[in-house]
């Protein structure tokens, strides 16, 4: 690549990283919420909430870096109860403030650090939501391990996780570019990878691997657009969407329904 070709991956890059910073600022500046939050929350896509399906109404869930509640407000409509768990004081607040507003008296959530020692027996749960998180932990596989002691032997580990080895993330790497999706993430995956990981924690996938939407240098801009417009941003999103499912190698991430690993 040139030297052009690095500048100009390095401009869009700046755009695509600000602009979801900025996306999450304009839905409170421009009312939409309160609070700062993604304008993905404040949508109704059904990929978004892609662990709903495997979801009943006995189950009892924990939701593992629970930070804000989206998921966990969603999940607590469809299950028996539900416990979230985090240790960033910032986000848990916002997600008590939902509990309340949305009467769901089923969900509890508390601070905890998430990589030492859970506080639950074993096999506590039926099912887990680990959505987002694995990529911004240090260590992993010791949260999994606990994720697994606490589930059920018929637990559901509900698991995403991103992908680094879309067009775009290879164009930022030969361009000499910092190439994670997110500055905090700690890791991110090759499909193999990411299978790998889980089966080093005991699980094994329960279907196939789902994609999430496509990675494109200009989500950022569209992140910035739902900020202002959750119509637009709609629409754009049903095209990322429709965009990964034709080309999973270049989704975003993974999505995994994981059980135990049978012996």
């Amino acid at each position: 690549m040139n030297s052009l070709g690095r500048l100009t991956v390095r401009a869009v890059d700046v755009v695509n990283r600000r602009g979801k910073a900025l996306g999450v600022r304009l839905v409170r500046w421009t009312g939409k919420r309160p609070y700062a939050i993604h304008p993905k929350h404040l949508v109704d896509h059904p990929w978004h909430d892609w662990y709903l399906p495997y979801l009943s109404a006995s189950d009892r869930v924990l939701d593992v870096g629970c930070a804000n509640g989206a998921h966990l407000s969603r999940a607590a409509t469809r299950c028996r109860a539900i416990v979230g768990f985090d240790y960033d004081l910032a986000q848990l607040p916002i997600a008590a403030r939902t509990i309340r507003e949305q009467g769901l008296g089923n969900a509890r959530i508390f601070a905890w650090d998430i990589t030492g020692a859970f506080p639950f027996p074993s096999g506590s749960f039926d099912a887990a939501l680990f959505l987002d998180v694995i990529e911004h932990l240090v260590p992993r596989l010791d949260v999994l391990r606990e994720i697994h002691r606490v589930l059920t032997e018929d637990g559901r580990l509900l698991v995403s996780g991103p992908n680094r080895e879309t067009r775009w993330r290879r164009t930022l790497r030969e361009a000499g570019l910092f190439a994670y999706s997110d500055p905090d993430h700690k890791v991110e995956y090759t499909r193999e990878e990411f299978l790998a990981e889980l089966a080093a924690a005991g699980f094994e996938p329960d279907g196939p691997v789902m994609p999430v939407v496509l990675d494109t240098p200009w989500a950022g801009a569209i992140d910035a657009v739902g900020g202002l417009s959750l119509g637009l941003y709609d629409r754009l999103s049903r095209w990322k969407r429709e965009a990964a499912v034709r080309r999973p190698e270049e989704s975003t991430g993974f999505r995994v329904v994981a059980r135990k690993r049978r012996a």
